[in-house]
Parts: C-alpha cells; structure tokens; sequence
C-alpha cells in the first residue's frame, strides 16, 4: 500500500517535481500547456450523441456549515406588483435584476483556482513573487486570465467510491495512487497527456443525502501521494468533488494545503474545487465510458485568482 509522505517527503517533492521552466521563464498556464489544438480535436471526435451534463453544484444563498462565504443577493428590482403599476411604471419598469456577490473559494462552489491562488514561501508557480498579488490591483500575474479562451479537452473520471464499491469514502480514507491505478484498470481507461481529470470520492453525495457538515471536522481527498501520478500522466488540470485537501490535514507542522501548493505551485496544474460529479458517474456508467469531451469556460475576470465555473462533459 502506498505509504502517506512525511513532511520532509513533502518538501523534497516540492522540489523534485517542479515544473517551473518547463515552458520557458514567462510561462503562466503551466500544465494547461499540455492541451494542444490536436489533443482538443481529438477530443471532440468523442462526441456520439451530444448529450450534455453538467458538473458544477448549484449557487445558492444557503448558509450551512461547508458554506465557507455566504453567496449574497440583492434585488434591484423584481416582478412583485407589475400588474397593479400604472401605465408610467409599466413603461419604464421593464425587467428584474439583481446584485450577485460571493467569495468562489472555500468549500461549497465549484470553482477553478488560478495559479495565483498559492504560494509556498513566497513564490507561486515558475517563481514569481507572491507579492505580484496585491490587495489594490489583485493579481497581476498568474490570473484567470491566462484561460480566457476557455477550455476544450478530453475529461476522464475515475470513480474512486464505486470501485470500492461504497457511496461515498470516509472522511479519514483518502485517495491514493494506487486507487488511482486500480480505478483505471477497472474501467479500462488510462489517463493521458492534456487530460481534465475528474475524480469522484461520493462527496458530494453524502452531503445530498446526509446534509452539510463542518469540513474542518473531516474530509477526504487526493493524498498529496498522488502528486507524482499527476505529473507522470502529464494531465492538464485537476477536479474532484471535495475541496481538493484532506481535512484536517496531515501535516500540521507544514501547511494545511499540501495538495494545492503542489498542484498550483510547483506543478502548475490547475484545480477545480467542489465539483457535482453525480449525474457524470450515472451517465459513464449507463453509456459504459469513463471519457468525454470536457468543455469550460470561466468567466472572464481581471486580475483575479480564480473563477466560478460549470464544466460540462459532452457524450
């Protein structure tokens, strides 16, 4: 069985599987460098039927315990009482707007983070100073940006819960290279370069049936054992449907986002946090596939360290 890294484990990967340079000093797509115009056509010969699922969790108002921000909504105006205006409102009152505001990062939105997201000892990926974040002109370098173009590539799903034949894995059973292996090997899929890997652990499944509960008090994931995997497969970017750290983590004395930093940091390969990949597994497992064509497109925002997003997986 795989065995969990030790700190010093941890920091002599940060090392040893860094990407920085790869492509070339100015880089700031990093492993998204990986999808080239062959791969995304490629993609799209995976199109059949042109079934279209979508992998994002609803944005709602909730407060709950895994809602790290609370999403706010302010109505500018509403439909209430148009049929008692009088004839000057029912001219100049057209329609209904609102005021959305939300913090994307936490626990509860199916988000991409940038790689301007996390640094480790004050550098992000490719070495550029932390300090090009800024709390006056948000992030100039490293920002969603960089993917404006949206993204078009085969996704993969490796369904960790259903190859351990449960709904959904325990808070303390993270996902470790070797269930990657073995999830492959029973869905006869391998992942490959320029891949979007999607893996589910039964997250969010639990959270629909069982309600929400403090991710502090528990949560599974990737095991940062599995960065090595990631880089090997040379895949793009990175979704699950937890917020991409075991909790709590299992390296208090380093940091409590192993994952992250190695992912945006020393690999620069994107993540998506807190994906809905339910209706993704029925549909793979009706249609017998693991693959599709992956398409995303985060919204278009300036110097930001990241984006909500609705990733939608085509058959």
């Amino acid at each position: 069985m795989n065995k969990i890294p030790t700190d010093k484990e941890v920091v002599s990967m940060m090392e040893s599987l860094s990407n920085w340079g790869k492509w070339g000093p100015d880089d700031q797509r990093g492993c998204l460098n990986y999808i080239t115009d062959t791969v995304t056509k490629n993609a799209s010969k995976l199109i059949k039927t042109g079934t279209t699922v979508s992998c994002s969790r609803p944005i709602t108002t909730e407060s709950a315990s895994d809602v790290t921000y609370q999403v706010q909504r302010f109505m500018v105006d509403s439909g209430e009482g148009r049929t008692h205006d009088d004839q000057e409102r029912q001219i100049n009152r057209k329609g209904a707007a609102e005021f959305i505001g939300m913090v994307f990062h936490g626990q509860s939105i199916t988000h991409i983070d940038a790689l301007s997201h996390y640094s480790w000892k004050g550098l992000m990926y490719n070495g550029v100073s932390s300090d090009m974040v800024t709390s006056k002109e948000g992030a100039q370098s490293h920002s969603i940006e960089n993917i404006s173009n949206g993204i078009i590539t085969r996704g993969v799903l490796l369904d960790i819960a259903k190859l351990k034949n449960k709904p959904w894995l325990d808070n303390d059973e993270p996902v470790m290279p070797e269930d990657l292996d073995a999830a492959e090997k029973a869905q006869g899929i391998t992942v490959g370069e320029g891949d979007v890997l999607f893996v589910r652990t039964g997250n969010y499944r639990k959270r629909l049936e069982t309600g929400p509960t403090d991710p502090s008090k528990g949560m599974t994931a990737c095991q940062v054992a599995c960065a090595p995997w990631f880089k090997e497969r040379r895949i793009a970017m990175l979704g699950t449907d937890t917020s991409n750290d075991i909790k709590p983590t299992d390296y208090p004395n380093l940091t409590s986002s192993p994952l992250h930093i190695m992912c945006l940091v020393t690999l620069g390969l994107w993540l998506v946090d807190n994906c809905n990949l339910e209706e993704l597994a029925q549909i793979c497992e009706i249609r017998n596939t693991s693959e599709f064509l992956l398409a995303m497109g985060p919204l278009k925002l300036n110097k930001v360290t990241g984006s909500p997003v609705n990733p939608i997986a085509v058959f």
